[in-house]
């Protein structure tokens, strides 16, 4: 069975880049991410890169705030934009 079929993974900024109307934004405490890769899965714009430790692109990230409560760690937490 192909695992990319299982999850979602469009084109990075397949909805174009984000510009200032974003409210709230993940922020990501590497002290607790452990890598599961659960972020990554579920990012509908496939904005999160995992590697050494997660990053956030976020020209592109639209601020839904899915990585957050699919984290099994509580590491990703989202706040409010400045």
């Amino acid at each position: 069975m192909r695992l990319d079929v299982l999850f979602s993974n469009p084109t990075k900024g397949s909805a174009g880049k984000t510009g200032e109307w974003r409210v709230f934004r993940p922020v990501v405490d590497q002290s607790l991410c452990v890598l599961c890769m659960s972020c990554y899965d579920y990012c509908p714009e496939n904005v999160v890169e995992v590697g050494d430790e997660v990053v956030i692109d976020y020209d592109y990230c639209k601020g839904c705030g899915i990585c957050s409560r699919v984290c099994v760690t509580g590491a990703i937490r989202m706040e409010r934009e400045r």
